[in-house]
């Protein structure tokens, strides 16, 4: 998702929180301060993904895979909702509607943050299955399945303990040879625990949350500068 510049802003907002412990007050207003007016910045950057979303939810509708293109229309709906809550509390901090409800509108956008990036993630775990079963049917026709050594029906445990270890390999290979699907999937855990932090879904402390930002936000660095590394529909 192209959350890049809240997600960057997100996690300074977090660091600066961290270094902002023991400092003395003129520093800490200065960190707020700076806070305050990148969080009005991005949110005006954002003034029109909103429209940008609905439009990639149309294009999406048109997918033959049916569970693709149920995860990418609904997480692109989520996200345009998503960006159109940022907005109503972007005239609210700006003084467009100075008595609008901020907390409540904040909690609405990031209940559907959480709804996107849950169909993000459902996405690569479908695509990862896909793989996987491509590439062990692979195997077996080219006897690759005749590998693992037989074991007697004494033995299940270990016999499971040996396809858990095969599937683990496949997974490592298969994401190994697919850097895009690795790096959504990643972005995407990491970004996860932002809105379940600010909804109380799961509470973790600001360096944890700001590192996620942070590494959510390289990614998509990463992915603006080598459009290869971007996961296409």
């Amino acid at each position: 998702m192209h959350l890049n510049v809240s997600q960057g802003a997100f996690a300074f907002s977090q660091l600066g929180r961290l270094l902002s412990k023991g400092a003395s007050p003129d520093f800490i207003a200065r960190i707020k301060q700076l806070e305050a007016h990148m969080s009005l910045g991005r949110k005006l950057f954002r003034l029109g993904n909103s429209s940008d979303a609905l439009e990639a939810a149309k294009r999406a509708i048109h997918l033959s895979d049916m569970v693709l293109r149920f995860c990418i229309t609904v997480s692109h709906l989520n996200r345009a909702m998503y960006f159109a809550c940022d907005n109503i509390l972007w005239a609210g901090k700006s003084g467009l509607a100075p008595h609008m409800d901020q907390e409540k509108w904040s909690q609405r956008s990031f209940r559907y943050y959480l709804f996107a990036l849950i169909m993000n993630l459902s996405r690569d775990a479908y695509e990862i299955r896909l793989l996987m079963e491509h590439e062990a049917n692979g195997k077996c026709q080219r006897g690759g399945g005749g590998d693992s050594p037989r074991v007697g029906e004494d033995h299940r445990l270990q016999q499971l303990i040996l396809r858990l270890k095969l599937q683990v390999r496949l997974l490592c290979h298969v994401l190994r040879d697919n850097p895009p699907l690795l790096l959504d999937l990643a972005k995407n855990a990491c970004d996860i625990f932002i809105p379940m932090d600010k909804l109380g879904l799961y509470k973790t402390n600001p360096g944890f949350v700001g590192l996620c930002g942070l590494t959510s936000s390289v990614i998509s660095i990463l992915t603006i500068v080598f459009p290869w590394l971007k996961l296409k529909p």
